[in-house]
């Protein structure tokens, strides 16, 4: 087994080799990793990219927008490696998030308190707990790199609507829109323009109570967020997003990744509505239990 392992990575290698001396005979230069060549996006009738499409990123900032090892879940002697989490890369340019002393230490107690939930009373009904755990709209810029894929829906309307799987999520961009969020909520308020071939979104008025990840990272009601979607290939979008909040964080700091086309036949965006899935953990104990 071992010799025909090693016979099947020597092969692997030499095709590589070939391809690449190929290339290079005949003037092309070798493919960089995270890099595209010059595209033109096809057009809308408005002469626009047109982004339709079914997307999806494949990172693991869900569980932790940094840089990060496998982790056993919350529960290992129940779930095993079913709730364990992956290891990952961070995706912020520079690698850390600058917290301000008192926000990281906010972080800290929302990693250890992640998996409980309180819904005795208003007040503390959103103190404890991920809000992914227990089915809340994720917000921006979290639900654009969760494990579900989402739909961007372009058409000569001045709105843009992007669908999401988890929680059935929804969203709104208003093009060219001057209006402030009339109120905050778990999504935001999205307003759009075009900068060339991408698309830029203003995101503000979002509930303090979306987190960035399961790792506890979070924010404030200050959030504020600009977010980058260019067409850099007929399968990819480049993702970015330019995250703000004075209460939390010392400065501004930035995400990137790449957005993946989904091309299976017949792929549809398909639901998530969770919610059925959490009401025994968040109001189990006030439901009438039957008599034994």
């Amino acid at each position: 087994m071992t010799a025909t392992c090693n016979r099947l990575r020597a092969a692997t290698l030499s095709s590589a080799i070939l391809l690449l001396t190929v290339q290079l005979a005949s003037g092309q230069r070798a493919p960089v990793a995270g890099q595209f060549p010059p595209y033109k996006a096809p057009r809308l009738a408005d002469g626009h990219p047109d982004l339709n499409g079914l997307w999806q990123a494949f990172v693991t900032a869900d569980w932790d927008l940094q840089d990060h090892e496998a982790q056993p879940g919350p529960r290992p002697e129940i779930m095993g490696a079913y709730g364990a989490g992956p290891a990952g890369q961070s995706i912020i340019e520079g690698g850390e998030i600058p917290y301000k002393p008192e926000a990281l230490e906010k972080k800290k107690q929302n990693f250890a308190k992640r998996m409980m939930t309180d819904v005795s009373s208003d007040k503390k009904w959103h103190e404890v707990g991920d809000p992914e755990l227990k089915c809340y709209m994720p917000g921006v810029p979290r639900a654009t790199y969760m494990p579900f894929p989402f739909r961007i829906v372009q058409g000569s309307s001045p709105y843009i609507l992007m669908a999401y799987e988890f929680a059935t999520a929804t969203r709104t961009i208003r093009m060219d829109w001057k209006g402030e969020a009339p109120t905050p909520s778990w999504m935001g308020w999205s307003r759009g323009r075009w900068e060339g071939d991408t698309l830029v979104v203003d995101v503000t008025g979002q509930r303090e109570e979306t987190w960035f990840d399961r790792a506890g990272d979070h924010h404030s009601d200050e959030l504020h967020v600009v977010e980058r979607y260019t067409p850099v290939s007929p399968y990819h979008l480049m993702y970015e997003a330019t995250i703000e909040d004075k209460n939390v964080f010392t400065r501004p700091w930035k995400i990137s990744f790449p957005l993946y086309r989904r091309m299976e036949q017949n792929v549809q965006l398909l639901e998530f509505k969770c919610v059925p899935f959490t009401e025994d953990m968040l109001f189990g104990r006030f439901s009438k239990q039957a008599a034994k």
